[in-house]
């Protein structure tokens, strides 16, 4: 029995040195992999590139801005920063600097969204994000008098300085959209004060009809006609759906 137990202690003294040994192989493989990535801040693209090759490392220019500071042609930030632990085979992503700002911003208010960004791309600019909005056909439109497919703002604006990137995002006009609403719950109220509340709200009831109030067992007696004090049993489109001024209403009444 000692023996036994003197043997499977071996065993197990064994199999804790073969897992000590085991992690201590990985993790020395790991770092073996790992680099430190070098500043190239300040440095150009080329020679960024070829000191980051020596680690292992490439160097993508993601990014280019306006600076008073860094050199034309010049990296201005990178990520990761200098000092960071990486892999071999890692990439470090930088920005450009453009210089000083020597191109001013353009007046693209009002053009077509084609042909601002021709005069954009016509100055070395690059067209960014570009947004479109639509506008209620009420008074609350600031722009009641802008067509569809015209900018009607820009970022940076016309004529502006100390721009940190060539780019210019525009706001692009839809057009103008009919003002929505939230179709109310007429179910219950007389059909006069519901249609004109309706008609208020800039809608219309399109058909009225009148449901038995009771199943019959003989043939049901013609309805009679819809009149205000009638009461409203269902309604189409339902409560709380969305509609546009103008929508048509289909009632039931009894």
């Amino acid at each position: 029995m000692r023996n036994f137990f003197r043997i499977l202690l071996l065993t197990l003294v064994l199999m804790m040195v073969a897992l000590v040994s085991a992690l201590t192989a990985m993790r020395v493989a790991i770092h073996g992999r790992e680099v430190t990535v070098p500043k190239v801040i300040g440095l150009s693209p080329a020679d960024a590139e070829r000191i980051s090759s020596d680690s292992g490392l490439q160097v993508v220019v993601e990014r280019e801005f306006y600076s008073a500071d860094i050199p034309e042609g010049r990296i201005m930030t990178q990520v990761p920063p200098p000092g960071t632990k990486v892999r071999r085979g890692w990439s470090v992503r930088v920005a450009r600097s453009l210089g000083p700002q020597r191109v001013s911003m353009p007046d693209v208010s009002g053009q077509s969204e084609r042909a601002a960004e021709v005069n954009i791309r016509r100055r070395g600019l690059a067209l960014g994000p570009v947004a479109q909005i639509s506008f209620p056909e009420d008074s609350s439109n600031p722009f009641p008098n802008v067509p569809e497919d015209r900018v009607v703002a820009q970022s940076p604006p016309a004529n502006a300085s100390g721009v940190s990137a060539p780019k210019i995002s525009l706001l692009v006009s839809r057009g103008s959209e009919p003002s929505s609403y939230v179709m109310p719950n007429l179910v219950g109220q007389g059909l006069g004060s519901a249609s004109v509340a309706l008609q208020d709200a800039g809608m219309h009831v399109d058909k009225v009809s009148v449901v038995s109030a009771t199943i019959q067992e003989s043939p049901p007696a013609a309805p009679s006609q819809p009149n205000s004090a009638s009461i409203i049993v269902t309604q189409s489109p339902g409560p709380g759906q969305k509609i546009v001024a103008g929508a048509a209403v289909n009632l039931e009444v009894r």
